[in-house]
């Protein structure tokens, strides 16, 4: 952590910097970015990139009058941070923004690009630039997650000096992308996708910037936001397209779907977005709610993912939430996921909309589930006890003179098809693992076995 002038806190200020209630009042432009006169060639996006932490949309959360890095910049000290959201809601902007207000130099690398020798350059540049003026760096490291563990390790030294204020920008949950050592000495700060007010505040700017309005209708308008799907630079990167039509055609959603494309869906089928999905559909059809499920088994879909691996998702399903509920439930996801196999997409996706429905709908319980657990615990615990000498078959002379299989009682010939003998091992307590819910089917089966129990209490001298 350091203060707002680059030093440890409590340490003694360089002479020659202002007072902090005055440096408050200084324009908080990011440091060392030559702004350069708008050209044709300049992206929107880059001319409209906010000049102020306050002008910054969307994330009133952390920039607020009480938002998290408000709160930090007022105590004059700022934590190395990672910034994590998704594309376009303006981690690289906050960076930026925050290296101005708190008086530090502003340094930028990518991961993409940028290799040990970058590091070390970046460093060692800090490192002479405090010595030179007691002025820390922020360095902002843009797509951080991709950095291997070994340079991420890297960059402990320096953010526990104080050399750098690291601030690292991830579209990946920190949690799997980010070694540990280096999320302990971090504040994660999660940004948020843009809204549907802040994409229409961000377009009323960009027309302010061009000079007209764009040629939407009400319903084109919403329409281009929807699109944009939370990407403030996408959006933008859409109104440069519009501005250079003929404004007088006002535009339908219709006649913007033909012009533009819909940004692809935030989908990565080995990341962290493949199983918050998954995650979702699981708890949606959990929940009963077969809507909520068809909208995230589409999500699914749409993003790229294989529907085998959705089939296999829902099998596991039937049998770990549906149960005994519905025996039924677990056949039909094994013949949905088959009838895939035959049919392939599109046609055969319907057969496992069909399951989603079904297993969304069905009664639920995870009696067998909880069970098979409770099972394999008892298992582990009792070690090798042989079973019951009357339940053991006897093949030959020697195994009935000791006594394997006597006493047994054939089930089928005794009333109700049931003897209630013990079938578990000699001196061990009988264990009451499966407890059947009242819901559908099982519910039949929890009346039986409380009949069996009857009796099988009956026989107990």
């Amino acid at each position: 952590m350091t203060d707002l002038f680059g030093g440890a806190p409590g340490a003694k200020r360089p002479s020659g910097h202002a007072p902090h209630s005055a440096r408050q009042e200084r324009s908080v432009e990011a440091p060392q970015v030559q702004r350069r006169p708008p050209s044709r060639t300049q992206p929107l996006a880059d001319r409209l990139r906010p000049k102020r932490l306050e002008n910054v949309r969307g994330q009133d959360h952390l920039l607020g009058p009480e938002g998290t890095l408000t709160r930090m910049l007022a105590r004059g000290t700022l934590s190395s941070l990672i910034l994590w959201g998704g594309p376009g809601c303006g981690k690289t902007t906050i960076a930026r923004l925050l290296a101005g207000r708190a008086g530090l130099f502003y340094s930028q690398i990518s991961a993409v690009f940028s290799g040990v020798a970058d590091l070390r350059r970046a460093f060692d540049e800090a490192d002479q630039k405090q010595a030179a003026t007691g002025k820390g760096t922020l360095l902002f490291v843009d797509e951080i997650h991709r950095f291997n563990r070994a340079q991420q390790d890297g960059f402990l030294p320096y953010v526990e000096r104080g050399t750098v204020v690291l601030v690292g920008a991830t579209t990946e949950n920190p949690s799997f992308a980010l070694n540990a050592a280096l999320l302990s000495r971090c504040q994660v700060l999660v940004l948020n996708r843009l809204d549907d007010a802040s994409l229409e505040s961000l377009l009323v700017h960009a027309e302010e910037e061009v000079g007209r309005p764009l040629p939407l209708d009400l319903e084109a308008r919403a329409s281009l936001r929807a699109m944009a799907d939370g990407d403030g630079r996408y959006l933008l990167n859409m109104v440069e397209q519009l501005v250079a039509l003929d404004p007088s055609q006002v535009l339908t959603p219709s006649d913007l779907a033909a012009i533009l494309s819909r940004r692809a869906i935030l989908y990565d089928r080995d990341r962290e977005e493949h199983y918050n999905l998954i995650s979702a559909l699981h708890k949606s059809l959990r929940g009963s709610d077969p809507d909520a499920a068809l909208y995230w088994f589409a999500r699914m879909l749409e993003g790229g993912e294989d529907p085998r691996y959705i089939a296999r998702r829902l099998t596991r399903f039937a049998a770990e939430d549906v149960g005994q509920a519905d025996p039924s439930a677990l056949p039909m996801a094994v013949a949905g996921w088959q009838t895939y196999e035959r049919l392939g997409s599109p046609e055969g996706e319907l057969a496992l909309a069909q399951v989603v429905v079904h297993l969304a709908t069905a009664p639920k319980s995870n009696a067998v589930y909880t069970a098979y657990k409770a099972a394999r615990a008892l298992a582990r615990d009792t070690g090798s006890l042989m079973p019951p000498s009357h339940i053991l078959n006897a093949p030959t002379s020697l195994m009935k003179d000791i006594g394997y299989g006597k006493g047994y009682e054939y089930d089928h010939d005794s009333e109700g098809g049931f003897s209630g003998q013990n079938y578990f091992p000699d001196g061990m307590p009988r264990a009451s693992l499966y407890h059947p819910t009242d819901r559908g089917h099982e519910g039949r089966i929890r009346k039986l076995l409380d009949m069996r129990a009857a009796k099988r209490a009956s026989r107990e001298p």
